[in-house]
C-alpha cells in the first residue's frame, strides 16, 4: 500500500474530479503540505468528526477520503492557501501520527467515473431528472440569470459523475456528516438517488424563500396603497369638516387646549399637530411627534401652587424640623418675608454649603412644606452632559428633554422648591459643560425664557425656588457661584448633638425598628458615650446610623431574650456596640517638646492636629512631612526664619537655631493637608524645640504667620472651636481679626472655652509657653 501525507479537514469534503481552495493554519497541517511538495505532490485529505479538534489522531478521522494533487500553494500570514484537485476516493488504513505531521497508508477505491458508460437505466433517468431539479432552482434562485445559476451548479463537467459531486458540494444545505456520505457511496445508483433528495431539499427551501420575499413584497405595497388611501380619506374628510374627528387626535388637542399655552408658544404647538394630523400612524416620526405634544401638554405652563409666606408658620416648621442652624433660618426667614412683601421679586438662589450630615437637604424640604410648594429634588453628582440639563435634539433617537423639565413635569406646578444636590460634584468632559448650562437655568434674568433642547419653546422658570448644595465651594465655577447667595451650615456642637438625637434621631429609628419608647432610653452618660467614643463628625449621619445599630440589636434581642428594660447605660452601649472607634489620644495628655496642638478644617468639618517638630543635623533646609501641601511648607520656613529673627526676644539661643536643622513632621501622613493656617502652630512647637520648653497641652490654636511675626485672620473659625470643644480642648488662640465669628458659636460652647486673641507671634509663644 501507498504511503501520503495527511491534511485534516474541519468543514470541507472534496470529491473526487473537484479543485478547491483549502486554508492551513495548524503547524502540522503546514508541515504535511510542505512534504507533500516536496515528493509527488499527493495528499490525502480527510474530514474530521469534531470540527473544533485542533490536533486530531486516528479515531478523530472518518476512514474514507480523497487522494488530491496539490496545484499551487499561496503563503499568508496565518498560514497559507492550498489548490488542490481531488483523484481519487481512497480508504484510510494504518495512521502515522508523529510530531512533524500526520501520514498514512491509503487504497485506492471504485471511481464512480469510469463506469458511468456502464450504468443503468434508471441511473441515467434519474441523473436527467437531477438535471431538471437544478434548472428549476437557477430559475427560483434567479429567474433573469438562471443559466448563470445553472452553470454554477453543475459547472463545465461533462461527466454525469462528476456533476453531480459538484451539484453536492455547490448546495448551500448539505452539512459535513452529508457530504461524507455521498463521498463514501460507492453505487451509481445510490449516488443518484441522494443528491436527487438533495436537490429536492434545495428546491423546497429556495421555493419557500421566495415565498417569504413574495409576502413581504406583497406587504410592503398594501401599505403604500393604505397610506395613498388614506390620504385621500382625510383629503375628504377635510372637504367634509370631518377632519378633525379623529378620537386621539382630539383628545391631543383639548388637552393642549387646557393646558393654556402662552401666545409666544402656541403659534409652533398648533403647526406640530396639524403636522400630527397628516402624517400615517405608521409613519417613523408620528411617534415623535405625538410623544413631543404629550409633553407639551402635561407641562404646567401656568399652574401654580399657593404661597404659604405667613412667618410664623414657617418658623415654627423651621423649629419643628432642625435644631440649631438659627444663622440658616434667619435667611430663609428672610426670604420668605420678601417674597410675602412683594410676590414678584427674583427669589435668591439659596446654596447650602456645609460637610456631610448637617441637614442641607432636609432644609430644602422644610421650605417648600412652609411655603406650601411642591418639593423636587435632583442629584447633580457625576453629571458629566449638558444634555442632561438642557434635553436632547429631537433629531437624535431616543431624545428626551432634559431633567430640569421633566422635574417640573413631576411636580405638575412651575413654581416648585427645585433642589440642586452635589453641585460641587459635576463634571465635565468632551459633551460640555453642565456648569455653563446652569448658569442661565439658575440667572433670574435668563431663566424667564428658557428654552430646552427637546422642547425647544419658551419655558418661565422665574417662579422656580431653586436652592442647591455642596460640601465646598471648590470645584464650582465663579460665574456661577456669582449667581449664588452662599449660606454655610457649620458642624454641630455635642451639646446639639446631644438634643438632635433626643429630639429627632432616637424617637425616628424606635419607630423604624418596632420598639417602645421605653426600650431606646438613653442615660445622659450612654448617649453622651456615643457621641464621643462611636462619631466624630460634624454632622449627624453616622450618629443616626450608629441608634440605628443599636436599635436593632435591641429588637434582635427583644425577641431572642426577656423583655427589655432598663435604660442604654455606657455599659450596656459598649456591649451592644463593641469596642469603642474613636479613643482619647492618652499619648497627647502631656506634650513634649517640639510638639503643639493646631486645629484645621476639612469638608467633614474641624478636626485637631499635632505639629511635631525635631532638631537634625546642621542643614540650611527645613524638612517637612506628613502629606502637606505648598502652602504649609512655605509656612514652616517662614516660621522658623521669624524665629531666628527675634530669637533674643524669645529667649532662644540663636546659635542653637544656626547649628541644627529642623524636622516637621504631621502625623496621619495618608491625609493631604495645606493652606497657611497651621502657621503660628508650627512656629510654637519650633520654639519649643530650640528652648527644650514643653507647649501647654490644654491649649489648641490657629493662625496665618507672616514673616514679620503678624497672625492673620484664617477661616474655618466655628468648625475648628468646635473640634477643639469636642477633644476636650478648653483653650483655644485665634487671631484677633477673627474676634466677630465668635458670635457665631453656641452659647454652650463660648462659655465653656477661653478664647485668647493675638496679634504677635510673641503674644502666642507668651501664652502657649509660659516658662519660656
Amino acid at each position: 500500500m501507498a504511503v501520503a501525507p495527511v491534511l485534516p479537514l474541519k468543514n470541507l469534503v472534496i470529491y473526487p474530479g473537484q479543485i478547491a481552495p483549502i486554508a492551513v493554519g495548524r503547524e502540522k497541517s503546514l508541515r504535511a503540505v510542505t512534504k507533500a511538495m516536496e515528493s509527488n505532490n499527493l495528499i490525502l485529505t480527510v474530514l474530521q468528526r469534531d470540527s473544533e479538534m485542533e490536533d486530531p489522531v486516528k479515531q478523530d478521522l472518518y476512514t474514507i477520503g480523497s487522494l488530491c494533487i496539490i496545484k499551487r500553494v499561496d503563503k499568508r500570514s496565518s498560514g497559507a492557501q492550498v489548490i488542490a484537485e481531488a483523484q481519487q476516493r481512497v480508504q484510510l488504513h494504518r495512521v502515522y501520527n508523529n510530531k512533524e505531521y500526520m501520514s498514512a497508508q491509503y487504497a485506492e477505491l471504485t471511481n464512480l467515473a469510469d463506469s458511468f458508460p456502464k450504468v443503468s437505466a434508471s441511473a441515467l433517468a434519474t441523473h436527467a431528472t437531477a438535471l431538471e431539479y437544478a434548472q428549476k432552482i437557477a430559475s427560483v434562485l434567479n429567474p433573469d440569470k438562471s443559466e448563470q445559476v445553472y452553470q454554477q451548479f453543475v459547472g463545465q463537467y461533462k461527466n454525469p459523475i462528476t456533476q453531480m459531486y459538484r451539484i453536492a458540494s455547490y448546495s448551500k444545505h448539505v452539512h459535513e456528516e452529508q457530504a461524507q456520505e455521498i463521498l463514501e457511496i460507492d453505487d451509481v445508483d445510490k449516488l443518484m438517488d441522494y443528491v436527487l433528495q438533495v436537490l429536492k431539499n434545495e428546491l423546497s427551501i429556495a421555493e419557500i424563500q421566495l415565498e417569504i420575499q413574495s409576502s413581504a413584497h406583497e406587504g410592503m405595497e398594501q401599505q403604500q396603497r393604505e397610506h395613498l388611501l388614506r390620504q385621500q380619506k382625510r383629503a375628504i374628510e377635510q372637504a367634509l369638516g370631518e377632519g378633525e374627528n379623529d378620537d386621539e387626535i382630539a383628545e391631543l388637542k383639548e388637552q393642549l387646549r387646557q393646558a393654556n399655552i402662552p401666545e409666544n408658544a402656541k403659534k409652533e404647538v398648533d403647526r406640530e399637530l396639524r403636522r400630527l394630523a397628516r402624517m400615517s400612524p405608521h409613519a417613523s416620526d408620528f411617534q415623535v411627534a405625538r410623544s413631543y405634544l404629550e409633553l407639551v401638554a402635561e407641562l404646567p405652563w401656568n399652574v401654580v401652587t399657593e404661597d404659604n409666606l405667613e412667618l410664623g408658620h414657617a418658623k415654627e416648621i423651621l423649629e419643628e424640623d432642625h435644631f440649631g442652624l438659627e444663622d440658616v433660618k434667619d435667611r430663609i426667614l428672610e426670604s420668605l418675608a420678601v417674597l410675602k412683601l412683594n410676590p414678584e421679586a427674583k427669589a435668591s438662589i439659596l446654596c447650602f454649603v456645609g460637610p456631610p450630615g448637617v441637614g442641607k437637604t432636609s432644609l430644602g424640604q422644610s421650605i417648600a412644606r412652609a411655603m406650601g410648594r411642591k418639593f423636587e429634588r435632583m442629584s447633580l453628582g457625576g453629571l458629566h452632559d449638558e444634555a442632561e440639563l438642557r434635553g436632547h435634539r429631537r433629531t437624535y433617537i431616543g431624545s428626551m428633554p432634559g431633567r430640569i423639565l421633566q422635574a417640573i413635569r413631576r411636580c405638575g406646578v412651575r413654581n416648585p422648591v427645585l433642589m440642586l444636590d452635589e453641585l460641587d460634584k459635576l463634571g465635565r468632559d468632551f459633551r460640555g459643560d453642565p456648569s455653563a448650562a446652569l448658569m442661565e437655568i439658575l440667572d433670574p434674568a435668563q431663566n424667564i425664557e428658557f428654552r430646552d433642547n427637546y422642547l425647544n419653546l419658551p419655558f418661565d422658570l422665574s417662579k422656580v425656588f431653586f436652592i442647591t448644595t455642596a460640601n465646598t465651594l471648590e470645584g464650582i465655577l465663579r460665574p456661577l457661584l456669582d449667581r449664588l447667595e452662599v449660606i454655610e451650615l457649620t458642624g454641630y456642637s455635642e451639646l446639639e448633638k446631644l438634643e438632635i438625637a433626643r429630639r429627632f434621631l432616637i424617637p425616628r429609628q424606635t419607630l423604624n425598628a418596632g420598639l417602645q419608647e421605653p426600650q431606646m432610653q438613653f442615660t445622659d452618660g450612654g448617649l453622651k458615650h456615643v457621641v464621643r467614643r462611636y462619631t466624630r463628625e460634624a454632622g449627624v449621619r453616622n450618629l443616626e446610623r450608629t441608634i440605628e445599630s443599636i436599635a436593632r440589636k435591641r429588637a434582635k434581642n427583644s425577641l431572642l431574650e426577656n423583655p427589655i428594660r432598663g435604660k442604654l447605660s455606657v455599659e450596656k452601649v459598649v456591649g451592644l456596640l463593641g469596642p469603642e472607634k474613636f479613643r482619647e489620644d492618652r499619648n497627647r495628655r502631656t506634650l513634649t517638646n517640639g510638639v503643639a496642638t493646631g486645629l484645621a478644617w476639612t469638608e467633614a468639618g474641624g478636626d485637631v492636629l499635632y505639629v511635631e517638630a525635631s532638631l537634625t543635623s546642621k542643614d540650611d533646609k527645613v524638612t517637612i512631612t506628613g502629606h502637606v501641601g505648598q502652602v504649609m511648607q512655605e509656612s514652616a520656613k517662614a516660621a522658623r526664619s521669624y524665629i531666628w529673627s527675634v530669637a533674643d526676644e524669645l529667649h532662644i539661643d540663636r546659635e542653637a537655631i544656626e547649628q541644627s536643622g529642623v524636622h516637621i513632621h504631621i502625623p496621619a501622613g495618608a491625609v493631604p493637608k495645606d493652606g497657611p493656617s497651621a502657621g503660628i502652630t508650627m512656629a510654637t512647637a519650633l520654639a519649643s524645640a530650640y528652648s527644650s520648653k514643653i507647649v501647654r497641652d490644654d491649649i489648641a490654636m490657629t493662625g496665618e504667620l507672616t514673616l514679620s511675626g503678624l497672625v492673620l485672620p484664617v477661616g474655618g473659625v466655628r468648625e475648628k472651636i468646635l473640634a477643639a470643644h469636642r477633644s476636650g480642648i478648653k483653650h483655644v488662640i485665634l487671631p484677633k481679626d477673627n474676634a466677630s465669628e465668635l458670635e457665631k458659636l453656641p452659647t454652650s460652647v463660648r462659655d465653656d472655652m477661653e478664647i485668647s486673641l493675638v496679634e504677635t507671634l510673641t503674644d502666642v509663644v507668651k501664652i502657649a509657653i509660659p516658662n519660656l
